[in-house]
């Protein structure tokens, strides 16, 4: 058994605990003195402590004398026992020992701690004193003011209730006097406020329900709030109309109050589609009453159709303008409430981030997603409606009755209201497109019909006058094609709509968010500005005419101009080698004496068609769906005006019999194909005809005549040659022109009908110049007297027998005649100016056709010799070198041709034959007069019917 199981505490425990034993005794002052003077080895001590029993260390009732005594074995050993007592009284010593210093280590911490039970011991004292006082003084207040006390206490808890009681009437009065103030904040529409006052009376009134008189408060207070929804509804449905973004806030913020922001914008898509319908019939309405002239309720009974039927000619396009105005001003508060929306939704998108409410984030998400798609889904259901609205409107009136510029200005209003649709929805707007199509169409059919039979008019009675306009003149100037130069405002007229395009394009709602209207008319939105394209006597100025002349009768030097003039001219159809000095002075007068910068050449219907061509473009560009019909009927008054040209001079049977090829393939098939869609050649209707036939003949129009006023048959007037100049060349002039309206028409042009606009201008316009050939051909074939010159030339002898030196005078009288010719050309180009590309195909075209009589000339000969075949080089070789003198054309026109014919007299059988087959140019006569007159002398009968039978197989297929 161990010393911790029996509970025993070990010598070193023990020590602590010395006071506990009883049995032991404490040594005395003299005693610790002896035991610390003795000397002492700690470890032996140590040594004898530790050889004690553990059982001397046990519980304090541990008898020490009785454990000793019953140790003592039975027979006792008194030296063992002195001894073990011995042993006992050093054991006793060495703990004594301990003890005693231990005492003294501690004695300082013992004598400082009696002090302060010492002290407590005081201080216990005192509070026990003090204790006795308190008590005694407070049995004498008890016994003195009880009574008073409480009635104290109970004057403060009355004071406490009826402060409770006061302020609860005072917020009864507030609430009873609340319905004053929510009127004010209606009064100044102060809805957030309101209703928030509202809700506040019904937290309280709510609180103090405890009241008899709050239940009916209570009661007022919810018609109170139902008031202010209707009223804020009132104040929703203005937004229509006229949006203030005040005013809007501060609905939005009172219906955000409400918990009702989806309700309300349920409430606004509603309003929107009732302020359209409202807003037109008023405005109908009162267009409508006002023309009536009287205050009849029967035109506010009608429905919004028939009412439109009621809109005078008069007032139609001030009514439609004001309508797509205030229609505008819906749109444009629709699109200012989407623009408040997006504004709000990223404010709240940021502050949101900002905050830890998800469930109200939630929520506000929510809303602000079916707001957007509202609105999103909205700006067609508006644009649907709009557009119903004015499509009702237009086919109220029958748009034929008006004239061109009001029709022109009616378009251009549908069109801005269409680019308002895209701009607002992306919508193409095909509502209107196809109702003004159709009425667009139907419109510019009748139009075009009677312009083209006012320009058959124009044609019949024109008598091909020079139209003298300035040398700067462009269409451009003209008040038809002013769209097309201007930038595009709502205050100019119609006739003044541009095609350019800004670099930084701008919305109309950006344009005019702050302010304005696109559908604003100008008080003088006719066009009221002055042309000034003509010139005076076709001078700019009296002294531009006065210089002219100076300059020409002076001995002065070409001047630079005129030579630029002259080069720049030389792109005409027939190229020029060189000018000279006297060419210039003699022929080139004519174009410097009428204009000394070459105003364009061009008549009163030139002009007029061009200005048509101006007015179908304004159409055009203002309502594109129509542009392919539009380009068409363009294309009609530019072909019937190249058949009016050609029929009146140039048509000309007995030209295409020459084998010369004046007129092109091309040309002739866009004559064919004119003649077959567009000339009306019957005299009268056949009443047998079928509707089918009817109705094509109302697309043609009947071939023009010439006016008898226009004479071509005066020789002194070179055949009409200044009415075929000014005629033809306005054509060519009308050709430049469309050439120069190609790129913008290409534009406009829908790309699946672009062929068509491209077979025009390369089948049709290009063909312009081609008739220049054909026209003046048939005054070339009348200048000259060419049967004179065959006679002469008859009289001829050709079988000379010598060599001669001097030529014939038949070459003498051609150069007289084209001398002749030369003079009656300078005084043609007193009346008009001829430019250079036309006298050289005058000239080509006369030089050709006496080359020609030449040969045929020779063909006549019935005899002729060596010397004869000299005869005639040397009459050639002469005619040249006199007709270089008055011509610059190089090379000659048709050289080859009679050369060519007078060295084939001189070729062998074999080589005669292969000539007559390469040179199919010649006519029969021609190559047979050559074989029997000129090849009959040396060659033999076989032969010459060999080179006949040859002739004859290249004449077969011409028959």
């Amino acid at each position: 058994m161990t010393q911790n199981s029996l509970g025993l505490k070990s010598p070193q425990e023990s020590l602590s605990d010395l006071g506990a034993i009883e049995s032991l005794r404490v040594p005395g002052k003299e005693e610790f003195r002896e035991l610390r003077e003795q000397p002492s080895d700690p470890q032996a001590e140590q040594e004898l402590i530790n050889s004690i029993e553990q059982v001397y260390f046990s519980a304090d009732s541990f008898d020490v004398v009785k454990y000793e005594l019953e140790k003592l074995p039975p027979v006792l050993n008194l030296q063992e026992l002195e001894a073990y007592r011995d042993k006992l009284k050093q054991q006793q010593a060495a703990v004594s020992k301990k003890v005693a210093d231990l005492i003294l280590e501690k004695q300082p911490a013992y004598v400082k701690e009696l002090e302060r039970v010492t002290s407590l011991q005081t201080g216990l004292q005192l509070a026990a004193v003090i204790c006795t006082n308190g008590r005694r003084h407070l049995n004498i207040a008890k016994e003195g003011f009880t009574q008073a006390s409480l009635g104290l206490l109970a004057n403060q808890r009355k004071r406490q209730l009826l402060i409770g009681l006061l302020k609860s009437l005072r917020t009864i009065k507030t609430l009873q006097r609340t319905d004053v103030r929510l009127s004010e904040m209606l009064e100044e529409e102060d809805y957030p406020g309101a209703i928030q006052l509202c809700l506040e009376c019904q937290k309280a009134a709510s609180t103090f329900k405890h009241y008899s008189c709050i239940s009916e408060l209570n009661s007022k207070l919810q018609d109170t709030l139902e008031q202010i929804e209707e009223q804020l509804d009132v104040a929703l449905s203005k937004i229509c109309k006229n949006f203030d973004i005040n005013h809007y806030t501060k609905v939005q913020q009172a219906y955000r109050l409400l918990g009702k922001t989806q309700t309300a914008m349920d409430q606004l898509h509603m309003h929107f589609t009732q302020a359209i319908h409202n807003t037109v019939f008023q405005v109908v309405l009162g267009y409508v009453e006002l023309c009536a002239g009287n205050t009849d309720t029967k035109f506010q009974k009608l429905q919004y159709k028939d009412l439109c039927t009621h809109v005078t000619p008069d007032s139609y396009i001030p009514c439609l303008a004001d309508l797509c105005k205030a229609l505008w001003e819906v749109m444009l508060s629709y699109y200012r409430t989407m623009e408040w929306h997006e504004k709000h939704d990223n404010e709240d998108t940021a502050s949101a981030s900002e905050g830890n409410n998800m469930i109200g984030t939630e929520e506000t998400n929510f809303d602000r997603g079916y707001i957007k798609k509202k609105l999103e889904h909205g700006l067609t259901r508006i644009w649907q409606d709009v557009q119903l609205k004015v499509k009702t409107y237009l086919l109220g009136t029958d748009l034929s009755i008006f004239k061109y510029d009001d029709f022109i200005f009616v378009l251009d209003i549908i069109s801005r209201l269409m680019q308002v649709g895209e701009e607002f929805c992306g919508s193409k707007s095909e509502v209107l497109q196809e109702s003004i199509r159709k009425q667009s169409v139907n419109y510019f059919k009748n139009y075009h019909r009677t312009r083209l039979d006012e320009l058959r008019m124009f044609l019949e009675n024109e008598t091909w006058e020079l139209c003298p306009v300035k040398s700067n003149f462009s269409i451009l100037q003209l008040h038809e094609f002013k769209f097309m130069e201007q930038s595009r405002s709502p205050s100019v007229s119609p006739s003044k709509q541009p095609v350019s395009t800004s670099s930084k394009t701008v919305t109309l709602f950006e344009q005019y968010c702050s302010g304005g209207n696109p559908f604003e008319i100008q008080a003088n939105h006719k066009d009221e500005e002055t042309e000034d394209v003509l010139a005076s006597n076709g001078y700019e100025s009296d002294e531009q005419e006065k210089s002219a002349y100076q300059e020409y009768d002076s001995d002065s030097d070409v001047p630079e101009e005129l030579k630029r003039d002259y080069v720049d001219e030389q792109t005409g159809d027939v190229p020029v080698k060189s000018v000279s000095r006297e060419t210039l002075k003699s022929r080139k007068k004519s174009d410097y004496s009428l204009n000394k910068v070459n105003a364009p050449i061009l008549t009163n219907t030139t002009l007029n068609v061009i200005r048509l061509v101006g007015k179908y473009m304004q159409m055009m560009n203002i309502l594109k769906p129509i542009a392919f019909d539009v380009i068409h009927f363009m294309s009609q008054l530019f072909d019937y005006y190249l058949y009016a040209i050609y029929t009146f001079f140039g048509r000309n049977d007995s030209l295409e019999s020459t084998g010369l090829g004046l007129s092109s393939s091309r040309l002739r098939t866009t004559l064919n194909r004119i003649q077959e869609s567009l000339i009306d050649l019957e005299v009268s209707a056949d009443p047998t005809a079928t509707l089918t036939a009817a109705e094509e003949r109302k697309e043609k129009v009947p071939s023009p005549h010439l006016s008898h006023l226009v004479v071509l048959t005066s020789g002194d007037t070179l055949y009409g040659l200044a009415e075929r100049v000014v005629a033809t060349e306005s054509l060519v002039f009308l050709a430049e022109q469309f050439e120069f309206l190609q790129p913008h028409l290409d534009a406009v042009m829908p790309a699946v009908k672009k062929p068509f606009l491209q077979q025009f201008y390369s089948q049709t316009v290009s063909t312009a110049s081609e008739l220049r050939k054909p026209i003046y051909w048939i005054v070339a074939g009348k200048a000259l007297d060419y049967e004179q010159m065959l006679l002469l030339m008859a009289n001829v002898k050709w079988d000379v027998k010598e060599i001669m030196s001097q030529h014939n005078i038949y070459v003498d009288a051609l150069l007289k005649e084209f001398e002749q010719f030369n003079r009656r050309l300078n005084e043609v180009s007193k009346r008009v100016r001829i430019p250079l590309p036309v006298s050289n195909i005058l000239w080509e075209h006369c030089i050709r056709l006496a080359n020609r009589t030449i040969v045929e000339g020779y063909a006549n000969v019935k005899k002729c010799s060596n010397e004869g075949r000299a005869l005639m080089q040397l009459d050639f070789q002469q005619f040249l070198m006199k007709l270089e003198k008055l011509t610059d054309i190089r090379p000659i026109p048709d050289k080859e041709f009679v050369e060519t014919y007078i060295k084939a007299y001189y070729l062998t059988e074999n080589d005669m034959e292969r000539w007559i087959k390469e040179h199919r140019e010649y006519s029969t006569k021609q190559l047979t007069n050559l074989v029997n007159v000129c090849l009959g002398s040396h060659i033999n009968k076989k032969a010459r019917q060999k080179l006949l039978a040859a002739i004859d197989d290249i004449d077969r297929p011409k028959r």
